[in-house]
Parts: structure tokens; sequence; C-alpha cells
């Protein structure tokens, strides 16, 4: 499906810190499927974790704290951050200066300022640097990215994305019952992704409007964002996300003065990997007639066929930043300028008024 067996160059280890549902449905089966990378150690202290690793992983060994992984860095040439999102940055620049290279999951940091200190920390110590933004390969944004560059949609002025969800009661986790402060809320976790990917396909963001609420009992940071980005370009793009959307929204409605496109539901590889599902299957990334998006104008549709979403390109893009000095797949200094978006998006709640991101 990849390069999966194009691979010869040296085995390069991996310590995955953190085995929540980060770590173990979005990082740990994707590197383990990838030739060249071993999945050499989990540092995590929670014994039904620790359980869990060796049970999936019988050869992973388990580390029970970050300071014994950084006695031990000469061991491992990449460390993985998918923690509560408030220790990104601090156990990312530990990692960087214990010698590894590192992958940060999403948000970079919590702030613009921390994430530019760690890609210069990175660049100074020469080591490789990146960014868990996997929706850059889901199969509905792959597509929306080729029917915009062959042109299908026309010259596009309004791009609308939506994480919805409906999950009336509130979990109990840091995620749901944290302070925005701290990296919890709905803007942190989704917001990355819906804003990476309105960055990757129209620009630079001018100004930001926002709307940041609490709704759910027991919740103190947001769980019902809106965001109206105006991109350089002139597209304007509004993101939803949250936890109380009874009826959900289309994943995208993208609107072109040619035609439009719409797609519903959700890519389909986080849930095959939430079943437990290998990303070496035959057929994965590839996402079933019915789940095919709506390309026209009018009554004048057609359904598009998907392209192949392929989060397993991310870590083999790893492999060949660390292991060959290729490009990283992912950029920190776009990731920085999503983080501006999400600072200004959080001021213009406040303020209620539309923010220049660096204001």
């Amino acid at each position: 499906m990849t390069t999966a067996n194009a691979h010869s160059g040296p085995e390069l280890h991996v310590a995955l810190l953190g085995y929540g549902k980060g770590g173990e449905v979005f990082h740990a089966p994707l590197i383990e499927a990838t030739p060249g990378l071993r999945l050499a150690a989990v540092v995590t202290g929670n014994p039904e974790r620790q359980e869990a690793v060796h049970r999936r992983y019988p050869g992973t060994e388990v580390i029970a704290s970050a300071d014994e992984l950084w006695n031990r860095a000469a061991e491992f040439e990449i460390a993985v951050v998918t923690t509560p999102n408030d220790t990104h940055a601090p156990l990312a620049e530990a990692a960087l200066k214990a010698g590894m290279s590192v992958v940060v999951d999403k948000p970079f940091a919590l702030d613009a300022a921390r994430a530019r200190g760690l890609t210069e920390l990175a660049e100074e110590l020469g080591h490789v640097l990146t960014v868990y933004q996997n929706r850059r390969w889901d199969a509905d944004f792959l597509t929306l990215w080729k029917l915009i560059d062959e042109g299908a949609l026309g010259r596009v002025h309004r791009f609308e994305s939506r994480f919805e969800r409906w999950r009336p009661e509130a979990k109990g986790t840091w995620r749901e019952r944290g302070a925005a402060d701290d990296g919890a809320g709905t803007l942190f976790d989704l917001g990355p992704h819906l804003i990476d990917q309105a960055v990757n396909l129209f620009g630079p963001v001018e100004h930001v409007y926002a709307e940041l609420d609490a709704r759910r009992p027991g919740v103190v940071a947001d769980d019902d964002a809106f965001l109206a980005l105006t991109h350089g370009g002139g597209v304007r793009s509004h993101l939803w996300m949250g936890a109380l959307a009874a009826r959900p929204g289309p994943r995208f409605r993208v609107l072109g003065d040619a035609a439009g496109f719409t797609i519903e539901g959700m890519d389909s590889q986080e849930a095959r990997l939430t079943a437990g599902e290998e990303p070496t299957a035959e057929d994965w990334g590839v996402e079933p007639e019915e789940a095919w998006g709506l390309v026209g104008a009018g009554d004048d549709l057609r359904r598009v066929p998907s392209e192949r979403g392929c989060y397993p390109a991310f870590y083999e893009g790893v492999r060949e930043a660390v292991g060959e000095g290729d490009p990283v797949p992912v950029e920190p200094h776009e990731v920085i300028h999503g983080l501006e978006v999400i600072e200004a998006a959080r001021k213009s709640a406040r303020e209620h008024r539309s923010v220049r991101p660096g204001e």
C-alpha cells in the first residue's frame, strides 16, 4: 500500500511516552507496522497500561518513568510524546536535550512561543522534530485536496469543516474535565486538526473570530467551539467542533464558483485502529462507495471516489527523516501558525471581536 517493503536502512529504536488512547490507538500500531522502526519501549507508570503493552507487544520493554528514559537515551533514536497536552513541550524539550529526535502529538505546545523555542532547540542540536498531524492523511481530506488541485470546484470561496460528536455526559478524563489553560477542551483537542487542514488547503490566516462555550455539566473548558477564519487569499473557513451535536453536520462542505463538495461521516482509520486492526491490512484506508462524497452544483451531482487514507505514511516519513535526512512529514513551522490561530481564537472569544494571529 505504501513503501512497506522498500526500506533497507538500519532499524531505529522508538520510545513511546504515554499509553492512553493516543499511544495505544494512534501511535504504537503505526510505529510497530513501519519497516525500519521498532517499538523498543513504552514509558508509562500505570500498571494497567503496562500490562496492556506486555499483552499486545511482548517484545517491547516497559519503562516506568521519563527520567529513566532520559538516563538511557543512548539506546533510542526517537522519542514519541503522547501524554497530556500540558506535558508535550516539557517532555519534548527533555527528549531533545537527551539526544533523541522527537515526534510530538498535537497540540505541539500550548502556545506558539514555546513551540518556536522547541523548533529552534531542535535546529541548534541537529535533531529531527515533527508533529503528529495525522489528519493530513485522512481519505476525505486527500480527496478534497485532489479536487481543488484539479480545479474541479473552480475558485473556492468557502470551506466548512466539522468534528462534531454526541457525548452529552462528559467523561472524567483530564481532556474533558480539565481547564483550558492546561490544554483541556475541544479547541486544543480537535482544533489543531481542523485548523491544520484549513491552513494546508488555503494558506495563512489573517483574521480569526471564535465562539467558545462549556455547555455540559461539570465541564470547565470549552466543549463547543466555532471558528471563522479569513485566509490571506480570501477564502473563508468555518470550523465547528464539539461534544453536544445531536445532529452533526457534514464533515466537509466546500463551495467554489464552479462546483461544491460535500462528504458525511469520518475517515475510517481511527475506528479501525480503535478496534485493534493492524494498519498493514490490504484494504487499509479504502473507503466504501457509500461513504464517498458528492461533487457538483444544484441537482447535477456525482459521487467522487475517495482517495486512499494513509496514516502509515507519517511514520514512514519519520523513518526517512531520522534515518536518511529527508524532510520531516510535518514541518513544525506550519504547526506554529496553527497555534497562533488557537491563541487568536481564545482572545477573540474573550473579547468578542475578530483578532489577527500574533496580535
